[in-house]
């Protein structure tokens, strides 16, 4: 890993789903998934440490600093205690491309469509909520904005995928957007400790409809469901159950 880095020059950063790639001068690229703790810290010669993932924080930790880039003025240091992310050589974009051969398109791409949800749902029995998830599916989109997608598209979570309608295709499509848009417009959601790389929480948690509002009165108009909890393949989903009934 070292000899093949060293003396090479990053000439962009891309994105994946929840990947990050690096993209080197010798056609080389490197495949970054911070997990579920890992946090990438910059040290400049003016400014120390910078932490340019999730928690903020300005100082290094003095353990599991796992991978150090060496550059002219600066080092960027790769920290993970739980390990669960990875740094992973690909030699050239045919091979990229192979990598993420068998992730979906994500919700803002033109290939996530009706036609492309209808020839992926038609006919299959597990639940949409579930397939949300599957980022062979769909990319990127996460346990949060599953249950608010729903909610604005009033699908049930536990609905059988085959059995959905156009209109609802459209409605996934169309709140995918919208609700994924307005996170980002809001920062993110900080349930617990999230922070962006500026070190501020998001705000977009202020905004939930049904996710972590158990027992709590809907929040469609004119409606009198209450919000319900149920787990689905080990993840909490939130649903009305008057607005979403299977």
């Amino acid at each position: 890993f070292e000899k093949i880095f060293k003396n090479t020059v990053i000439e962009n950063i891309q994105r994946k789903s929840k990947y990050l790639i690096l993209v080197f001068n010798n056609h080389l690229y490197c495949v970054i998934h911070l997990g579920m703790s890992g946090t990438l810290h910059f040290i400049g010669l003016k400014k120390k440490t910078t932490n340019l993932s999730f928690y903020g924080s300005q100082i290094l930790p003095e353990k599991h600093n796992h991978i150090i880039f060496r550059f002219k003025n600066f080092k960027l240091i790769y920290n993970d205690p739980r390990r669960f992310g990875f740094f992973k050589l690909v030699e050239n974009s045919s091979k990229l491309r192979d990598y993420f051969s068998n992730y979906g398109p994500e919700p803002f791409d033109k290939n996530f469509n009706i036609s492309y949800i209808r020839s992926k749902l038609n006919h299959k029995s597990k639940n949409i909520k579930n397939y949300l998830l599957d980022q062979k599916f769909v990319s990127g989109i996460g346990n949060i904005y599953a249950s608010e997608i729903l909610f604005n598209s009033k699908i049930n979570p536990q609905r059988s995928s085959g059995h959905l309608s156009q209109e609802d295709y459209k409605n996934i499509i169309f709140f995918s957007k919208k609700v994924l848009n307005n996170s980002i417009k809001k920062g993110g959601s900080t349930i617990q400790n999230f922070k962006n790389s500026n070190g501020r929480t998001g705000s977009f948690q202020k905004h939930f409809k049904v996710y972590d509002r158990e027992g709590m009165k809907c929040f469609s108009k004119n409606c009198k469901g209450t919000v319900k909890k149920k787990v689905i393949s080990k993840r909490s989903s939130f649903y009305c159950d008057i607005c979403q009934k299977v």
